[in-house]
């Protein structure tokens, strides 16, 4: 059965994309820690982080660096955290989350974003994507 995000990958479940290119796909999360949480997911459905190939890996970062730099711009954050957990999801995948401190990343703090919120939010990023 393919994961949730495979399902979102397809079109099956909507999302507000921000980007994608051949391997990766990166979209809001709609259960924000903060405003700008965005989920960064290779294309290929794999369980464990360090199970992906290394062309896989190694490609991963840049493009995480990319929509970090495009938050840093969009979202009012002292820095762009970067996260892995993965439990509740069987596909790996990063979490870039504004931030303003270090205590500022944590689930504790996720709460339900509004649908229109991140339609209005997922076009600045873009944007800022488009400026390189």
């Amino acid at each position: 059965m393919p994961s949730l995000f495979t399902r979102i990958l397809r079109g099956e479940i909507p999302c507000e994309k921000v980007y994608e290119d051949e391997h990766f796909f990166a979209f809001l999360d709609i259960r924000p820690i903060s405003e700008g949480h965005t989920l960064v997911v290779p294309k290929k459905e794999v369980d464990n982080l360090f199970d992906y190939d290394e062309e896989t890996l190694a490609g991963l970062m840049p493009v995480a660096k990319t929509i970090a730099h495009a938050l840093k711009r969009t979202v009012a954050c002292k820095r762009v955290g970067v996260m892995v957990a993965g439990f509740e999801i069987p596909h790996a995948h990063l979490h870039l989350i504004p931030l303003q401190t270090e205590g500022d990343l944590s689930f504790s703090k996720a709460k339900p974003a509004k649908p229109e919120d991140l339609a209005a939010l997922g076009p600045k990023i873009r944007a800022a994507l488009a400026q390189g």
